[in-house]
Formats: structure tokens, sequence, C-alpha cells
């Protein structure tokens, strides 16, 4: 098997489906001197399926600043060590990012076994586009949640968030609040056997009646753009004359009318060439 380089490997893991695992990952965690895990019993599940004996660090929030001296004394030795979650990419809501920091600050090598992911994975099923803003897990309390919304309701992008299942009625009734008119997906137990979609508009979806079990990925739909009522169009078709005739260009004119306006530029765009011709 050929030799790694020293340092610090952060390698994904599967999100549910064992077989998720990249071969890659498999040689880099068997390669490993010792591996960085949040909880050593839901890994040993994992590792025991792919023969993998080496030692494992507990590596969780609890412990993750008291952890850093002797992870980067063991670095510093030369030693490969691994960091993995209990699923999915590392560090992305999970502890990791003071370990990276350290090591950067160190001048240690720092390397990605990149694999599953489920910010990804509900991204790329739920129809939404490309574009998206990742939120991790929401606050747990109204008055933290409603801050968090509140800055986010205006986001142009998808959204994501973790939630825990179990919560997902007290979460539903702030979506419904903040993201009327966008739609909603949620993702239950990807990639397991039990794989379960919704999707809804957030102004129609119902409160579910049996509590569900895990963690849910939910994405919501980009801010669908409401077009300007017609009735103003007149409005701006005199603003585009009054700027035309002061010999604006299209482009400033385009510009001072977007700024004060919610309109397309196209609509903008045709009054300037129906009041050159």
């Amino acid at each position: 098997m050929e030799s790694l380089l020293k340092g610090l490997y952060i390698v994904s893991t599967p999100i549910g489906n064992l077989e998720d695992i990249t071969f890659r990952a498999i040689k880099t965690l068997k390669k490993s001197d010792f591996i960085l895990c949040e909880d050593t019993r839901h890994s040993l599940k994992l590792l025991n399926n792919f023969d993998i004996k080496n030692k494992l660090i507990p590596y969780h929030k609890f412990n993750e600043k008291k952890s850093v001296k002797k992870i980067i004394r063991y670095l510093n030795e030369g030693k490969i060590l691994s960091l993995i979650s209990d699923a999915g990419t590392p560090v992305l809501s999970d502890p990791g990012n003071i370990i990276i920091n350290e090591c950067i600050k160190e001048n240690i090598n720092i390397f990605v076994v990149p694999g599953p992911s489920s910010v990804t994975a509900a991204m790329s099923l739920s129809g939404f586009g490309e574009k998206f803003t990742f939120h991790g897990f929401l606050p747990k309390t109204e008055n933290e949640l409603e801050k968090n919304l509140k800055k986010l309701k205006n986001d142009k992008y998808s959204l994501i968030f973790f939630t825990p299942a179990i919560k997902i009625n007290f979460y539903i009734k702030f979506f419904k609040k903040y993201f009327s008119g966008r739609n909603i997906f949620i993702a239950r137990e990807m990639t397991k056997k039990h794989e379960t979609y919704y999707r809804d508009n957030i102004d129609k979806i119902v409160m579910f009646d049996i509590p569900l079990k895990g963690e849910l990925t939910i994405v919501i739909s980009p801010k669908i753009k409401k077009d300007l009522p017609t009735s103003n169009y007149s409005k701006i078709e005199k603003q585009v004359k009054k700027y035309a005739k002061k010999s604006y260009t299209v482009k400033d004119i385009i510009k001072l009318i977007t700024k004060k306006n919610n309109v397309p530029k196209k609509i903008i765009y045709n009054f300037y060439l129906k009041y050159k011709k």
C-alpha cells in the first residue's frame, strides 16, 4: 500500500450507507497512527466493517480545546492523524475547526479526503438550483431562532439547515413566519433503508402528527422575486424618458432606476428603446 505524507487528514465518511465510503478514505484510515472521532462507539461500527483497527482518540465539542496540545504534539512527531465525524464531511457543524487552525499556525500539513456530505446530497435532490447558503444547526430557543431567521429571510439563495427530527414542528412554525411563499424540502435518513423525502410549499405544509426520528436536512428554496405591479410601469416609463432627455446612457438609466425600484432591467431597456424610436 502506498505510503501517506505526514500530517492531518480530514476524512469524509458515509452519511448512512456504508458502501458510500471511498477507497481513498479506507486506505487513509488504515494508514493513520491515530483516528480522531466524535463517538468511539459509533465510529467502531464503521471501522470494524472495513477491518480498520487503528487507535481511536475521542475528539468532540466537549474536549476539543483540551485535546489540541496532545494532537499537535503527535503531528509534530511525524504521526499521521485522521479526523472523522459521526457521519459525512467533518468540520461542517462538527468539531475540527480549532485543530485545523492550530495546524495552519504550526505549518503542519493538512489534507482532505472528500466524500459524502448531507449538505450537497440534499441540495442536489431538492431541485432548487445550485446556489445556497449553509447555516448548519438552528438555535433551540425562540429568541435566538428569530434573530437568525430575521437575518436570513432576505437571503436570495436556497438555505440549508440541520435540525433534530423531533423538533421539526417547532421549526415549521417559524419557517411559515419568515419564509412564506418559498418551497421546502426535508430529507430524513438519506442513503439509509428508510430514507424519506418531503416536498411542499411552506405556506401549505402541515405539522407532522407522528414524531420523526433522527436528524433532518432541510432545504428552503430561493426567495421568489415578485414582479413589479403593472400599474407602476407608467411611472418607470416616465423616469426613463426623463433621464433619456438629459442624455443619460442606457447603462446609467438602468442603474439609477433599479436602485430605486424593484424592476427587471429588461423592462427599463425596452422602455428606453421605445423612447428612442
